[in-house]
């Protein structure tokens, strides 16, 4: 359940929102950005266990590797276009996004020290 927190939290801030007045179009941005990057962080997560199954470790590293950092260059890249488009969009964007991105990043932390997160040897067995 820990991992999933941001997708709560990201379900959690649209009555916030809308009640708080703040640019729906930027809540969109932000579900639609982070909704892909979740997507391509699960899809590195499957390939790394095939490949070190497989016994590729190098394989395995560089993909998680090059999702990892290529995750928030897409959500920076987005929030950037919007802005220009549409700054008050971007700017509510951009801050869902922190708010989503932090927690995620704490949360994944904190799995993997409590041991609730499979480590990358044990799934590969």
């Amino acid at each position: 359940m820990i991992a999933y927190l941001d997708l709560l939290i990201l379900v959690l801030a649209l009555p916030v929102f809308i009640f708080a007045g703040f640019d729906l179009a930027g809540y969109a941005i932000a579900a639609v950005v982070w909704i892909a990057q979740r997507l391509i962080q699960v899809w590195a997560e499957r390939q790394a266990k095939v490949q070190l199954a497989a016994g590729e470790r190098t394989r395995a590293m560089g993909a998680v590797a090059a999702t990892s950092l290529a995750r928030p260059w897409l959500m920076s890249a987005v929030v950037l276009i919007s802005c220009i488009i549409d700054r008050d969009a971007g700017l509510y964007a951009a801050a869902l996004l922190v708010v989503l991105f932090t927690l995620n990043l704490a949360t994944r932390g904190l799995a993997y020290l409590l041991g609730k997160d499979e480590k990358p040897e044990e799934a590969a067995r």
